[in-house]
């Protein structure tokens, strides 16, 4: 394995070495026991309790739950960077069951930042009781999903998905689609125009809602190319009504989420990386192993190009990645740009490492049952998550050039 620990601390490679074992001792295993089980259409069924027993039982399913309701605090200093390696860990084994984590983490942070007292008192020793209790983030929609990632603030790009204060409940009416957790999650984060026309940052809420919520529904699993072992689903809304409380931070709601989005890119990145690292480990052993031609794969030049160049893209994507993680922990100012630079670069790059891996393995790259093919799919989800590659470039470009770049929508 590629893997340079320079600058880590002892709390980071910690957590790395308690995961890695976890990888390897159970995920690993049944994913490549059971290849058949993600094309399951019972999506209950896919992933075995025990994968998410075990990794509440050494800690990582509740990292970001704030340690006096039992989770594991991790040094502020650091905590983005230590998410970042610990997520890489677990995509190695699977990106699906690495998106299951991450959504907890990424979720117990926003928690941990807006939700009132009196609700962390209720939720968060919910979360902490029940190994299978997920979150879940609800931003997309059918009609919107990256071109509300850009920073516009247009009525234009406005949720369609509303609510409104009636009384002492707010009425939410819509529907949100491609949530990373959303067909199983037992408490979601959902967002909602309040203030229409106002602008994204302007006028809109989000609300906690508990899964059994009168008027909420979901209504299917959405049959993902990869990643299936995240079970992403699409939600509706019909005069659901919460409490007055459970708008958690009223119409400027995405100006206070920067605790959730900015971490996200860098452990999107670092979730791609862990694809990307298993396929470079699987290729590199199977190379050392494979004879074509009289003589091992590995001694052919156009194999050592092949391996030269995914080698070096891990590094590269490793490298920006950590430089990333580490500005978003400083909240340095130019953690918003590299944030989107390793989203996409992560996702470009590692997708031609998987390509190349696919090749590399011949006709059994392309066999269900070799596994080398599942790692090509995943990578390449990683070009639409957190906003597409192409909206990522945009934001890049807003955030290098704020007075010149384009809107993008609405008049310019």
């Amino acid at each position: 394995m590629i893997y340079n620990e320079r600058g880590l601390s002892e709390e980071t490679l910690m957590m790395r070495d308690v995961t890695r074992k976890f990888v390897n001792e159970h995920i690993i295993p049944f994913t490549r026991q059971n290849w058949q089980a993600e094309w399951s259409m019972k999506p209950e069924g896919r992933l075995p309790r025990k994968i998410l027993d075990v990794a509440h039982e050494i800690g990582i399913r509740t990292l970001g739950v704030p340690e006096e309701y039992g989770g594991i605090a991790l040094d502020p200093k650091s905590e983005t960077l230590t998410f970042a390696v610990i997520s890489e860990e677990i995509s190695r084994g699977d990106c699906g069951i690495a998106e299951k984590m991450v959504q907890q983490w990424k979720v117990s942070v926003l928690l941990r930042n807006i939700l009132p007292e009196h609700l962390k008192k209720i939720w968060f020793p919910k979360i902490m009781a029940d190994s299978q209790f997920l979150l879940a983030h609800c931003l997309t929609e059918p009609r919107g999903a990256s071109d509300r990632w850009l920073p516009y603030d247009v009525p234009e790009a406005m949720m369609h998905t509303k609510a409104v204060k009636k009384g002492d409940k707010w009425v939410i009416n819509g529907r949100k689609q491609f949530i990373s957790n959303g067909y199983d999650a037992s408490l979601y984060v959902v967002y909602a125009t309040t203030k229409p026309g106002a602008g994204m940052t302007k006028g809109t809420s989000c609300f906690l809602v508990p899964r059994e919520t009168k008027g909420f529904s979901v209504a299917r699993c959405n049959e993902t190319l990869g990643g299936r072992f995240m079970n992403n689903g699409e939600m509706v809304f019909e005069d659901m009504e919460v409490p007055l409380d459970h708008c958690l931070v009223e119409d400027i709601a995405l100006t206070k989420a920067g605790v959730y989005f900015r971490p996200g890119k860098i452990i999107q990145g670092s979730k791609n990386l862990g694809v990307g690292v298993r396929a470079y480990e699987e290729t590199v052993k199977y190379v050392h192993d494979y004879v074509q031609g009289g003589k091992k794969l590995i001694k052919h030049q156009a194999t050592a190009i092949r391996l030269a160049e995914m080698a070096t893209k891990i590094c590269t994507v490793r490298a920006l990645l950590l430089e990333a993680s580490r500005a978003v922990d400083a909240k340095a100012e130019d953690a918003e740009v590299l944030c989107n630079m390793v989203k996409m670069y992560a996702s470009e790059a590692v997708l031609e490492v998987c390509k190349h891996a696919v090749e590399l393995h011949g006709g059994n790259g392309m066999m269900l049952d070799f596994g080398i093919e599942k790692l090509y799919r995943d990578a390449s989800m990683y070009l639409h998550m957190d906003g597409t590659v192409d909206v990522t470039k945009f934001k890049i470009v807003k955030n290098l050039f704020p007075e010149t770049a384009g809107k993008y929508a609405g008049n310019d």
